[in-house]
């Protein structure tokens, strides 16, 4: 039974994305090519409807709420029916947005009430989280701010990385099997169950949706898939350890990066910091020399092997973990120096590399 929903569900999110396409074009749900598109022709947004349309069909089958319990939540029939009303509010702004691009303010008003529902309704809130060496951080009247304020930032971080035919999709697909895979080892049904339902959906839609792309997610897709990420991250892990918190951040570290590295770039080139831009992670892997395929396939990878080193953390020592993080660190600012995602001419890791260098070494001495 459980597998055979799964499987309808990804062929109804087959069945439904052409469908979802012809309404597109019929209510003027397109995006138009400008300078910062890659897409040089009119295309049809609102695809995401086809995933939340097939999610809503898995979660009224399988009935998660009732039949796979969360086990650190006492209130979890409350925290399913939230997370469904939050979710019916993030995907109508997704909607009015693909259709008439309403104001990012009203954009921002509808996450906000969305989280809103989740963390305060819902009563889903990271109140704590202990620290590594001992003692533990403890958020206090913050924990309702901090909790929504993760919701709504990856949110609109899977947002920003869809910029790339099967991007957005491709990557949120990859996060919510790593999330299922690992509520699975720490016992979380309700939350693996969400997540399968979630991500097979997508992956209907993603045949579509993969380059070259008959169909946009559009804000419809992406703010949905950033909304239901957020939540399910947190489900698993919330009040448990550092490490345990860092699980999720490492799930998403593809989006996440990009988000903060575009804030730093902004801050960096003095640019406000609602200010548009085409130096984002997929912009910059184009522009050194990689096609729209390899470029969405290196952030694939980027994504598992992000994931693989979540799992890792589950089975390591604390003093492996940290040494795991570290690599993944300096990686990481390696990969931002070569293809310039911050600026071209920054490049101080790389710089000091370069300076040890036994022939450079040689030249100062």
């Amino acid at each position: 039974m459980f597998y055979a929903v799964l499987a309808l569900c990804f062929l109804l999110g087959l069945f439904l994305t052409p469908l979802v396409k012809k309404l597109a074009f019929q209510i003027g749900a397109t995006d138009k090519p400008n300078q910062r598109k890659v897409h040089a022709k009119v295309m049809p947004r609102l695809g995401g409807l086809a995933i939340f349309l097939s999610f809503i069909f898995g979660v009224i089958v399988l009935q998660p709420g009732d039949n796979y319990q969360l086990p650190i939540l006492l209130q979890s029939k409350t925290i399913h029916v939230s997370i469904i009303i939050g979710s019916i509010i993030i995907i109508l702004t997704g909607i009015f947005d693909d259709v008439k691009e309403i104001s990012p303010k009203i954009k921002l008003l509808g996450q906000v009430a969305a989280a809103f529902v989740v963390v305060v309704i819902g009563d889903m809130q990271v109140e704590f989280v202990n620290l590594p060496f001992g003692g533990q951080i403890d958020f206090g009247i913050l924990s309702i701010p901090f909790t929504m304020l993760w919701i709504i930032g990856i949110t609109n971080a899977i947002n920003l990385i869809d910029g790339l035919d099967g991007l957005a999709g491709g990557v949120s697909t990859i996060a919510l099997l790593s999330i299922a895979g690992m509520a699975l080892l720490m016992g979380n049904p309700y939350v693996m169950v969400m997540a399968l339902i979630l991500a097979v959906s997508t992956l209907g839609f993603l045949v579509f949706n993969f380059y070259p792309a008959k169909i946009f997610m559009g804000d419809t897709g992406a703010l949905f898939l950033g909304f239901m990420i957020g939540v399910l991250s947190l489900l698993g892990f919330k009040n448990l350890t550092f490490i345990s918190f860092v699980i999720p951040v490492l799930i998403l570290g593809v989006p996440i990066s990009d988000t903060v590295f575009a804030i730093i770039r902004r801050v960096v080139n003095k640019q406000p910091l609602s200010s548009p831009d085409k130096s984002h992670l997929h912009h910059c892997l184009l522009r050194i020399g990689y096609s729209h395929k390899q470029s969405v396939l290196l952030i694939y990878a980027m994504s598992a092997v992000l994931s693989l080193a979540a799992f890792m953390f589950t089975i390591s020592t604390l003093w492996v973990s940290m040494i795991i993080l570290l690599v993944i660190i300096i990686g990481l600012e390696i990969i931002v120096e070569k293809i310039g995602l911050i600026r071209e001419d920054y490049r101080p890791l790389l710089n000091l590399i370069n300076g040890l260098r036994p022939e450079n070494l040689r030249d100062k001495l």
